[in-house]
């Protein structure tokens, strides 16, 4: 019998695969899917400052609507900070999702300015999850912003995340950075407790017929697992904190591909909208299996094994573009048919 436990910003996990953030998760019955089919941890849907702002704003322009209409009204609904149901109910919901499930539940924040990053982290850490996610981005607008403020900003944030809670906190990355590995090492130094690689983006679509944007919801696909591949093996044995891969994890494979590489776990999501929740059963099935045919008998044992760190090629993740002496120009064309 293989051991499949790993250890994730501090937690003891009974194997190395998380269900990420979506909206599966928001369902009772969804969550008590997840952890029998043998799920290690959850994280919850993440909490939007800019949902917060646009449900304030609502609210506000309803209550202020018949205000003054004649000179002894002044206020006809009093102003409250608790009013907004959204962050309230996601708060309450947190809070369930701790109580319907014995796994950890990870939570989810998603913030614009510190004074949202500091209350709801504060507020989040009351519901008694077991740990926060903190999801750091930025959407370039303007050419005359300054890469170095980006990244000094968001490392004051985590500084002031981690001075107000005593639980793990983990930063969920964009690959687009000008040097990631520099960013999370500085990071690292802040205080982050593990890293979640990478944040899979909303990207715009324009419709061609109607002339209009669309707002597609995108699923990942397998080879979107490559970039964090590269990253774990990069980061192995260079990180006291755990490094978690995202992306493009559908089966046992790419999560032993990932363990490999030196990642410490994986979280998975477009697989359960695709396969339902239950594809977490053959993922971690597929994952024992694999180990028992290699005669591993726990991931320390492999762990990082094809790592920067560890292999005696680096070419793999030094390596951007494609050389011929690596690759089979006549068999590639083959495989896509554009050769006989």
């Amino acid at each position: 019998m293989v051991n499949l436990k790993t250890r994730y910003m501090g937690l003891e996990l009974k194997n190395p695969v998380i269900a990420g953030a979506s909206e599966l998760v928001t369902d009772p019955e969804n969550l008590k899917r997840i952890e029998k089919s043998g799920a290690a941890a959850i994280v919850y849907k993440s909490l939007f400052e800019e949902q917060i702002q646009l449900e304030n704003l609502e609210l506000y322009e309803r209550k202020t609507e018949y205000e003054e209409r004649h000179a002894e009204m002044i206020s006809l609904f009093p102003n409250s900070k608790s009013d907004n149901p959204y962050p309230v109910q996601h708060l309450q919901n947190l809070r369930k999702a701790k109580e319907t499930v014995s796994i950890p539940v990870i939570a989810s924040l998603n913030a614009i300015t510190d004074e949202t990053w500091l209350d709801y982290a504060k507020e989040i850490e009351k519901t008694g999850v077991d740990a926060l996610e903190l999801n750091f981005y930025t959407a370039p607008e303007k050419a005359d912003g300054n890469f170095s403020d980006i990244e000094r900003k968001q490392t004051e944030t985590l500084k002031k995340v981690k001075s107000v809670v005593n639980i793990p906190v983990s930063v969920k990355l964009s690959p687009f950075y000008t040097n990631p590995l520099k960013f999370i090492s500085d990071l690292e130094n802040a205080g982050a407790d593990a890293f979640v690689l990478f944040n899979r983006l909303f990207q715009p679509d324009i419709d061609t017929e109607t002339e209009e944007h669309q707002f597609p919801y995108s699923l990942s696909h397998v080879e979107d697992n490559r970039l964090p591949l590269r990253f774990a093996g990069l980061l192995h044995g260079k990180t006291k904190s755990s490094v978690c891969a995202s992306s493009g994890i559908f089966s046992g494979s790419d999560v032993v591909k990932m363990i490999l590489a030196g990642a410490d776990c994986v979280q998975v999501v477009s697989a359960l909208y695709l396969s339902q929740i239950e594809v977490l059963e053959s993922i971690i099935g597929n994952l024992e299996k694999w180990m028992e045919g290699k005669g591993y008998t726990d991931l320390e044992s492999f762990r990082g094994k094809l790592s920067v760190m560890n292999s005696k090629d680096k070419v793999p993740y030094l390596r951007s573009q494609y050389i011929d002496f690596k690759l089979s120009t006549s068999a590639i064309l083959r495989k896509y048919k554009a050769i006989n």
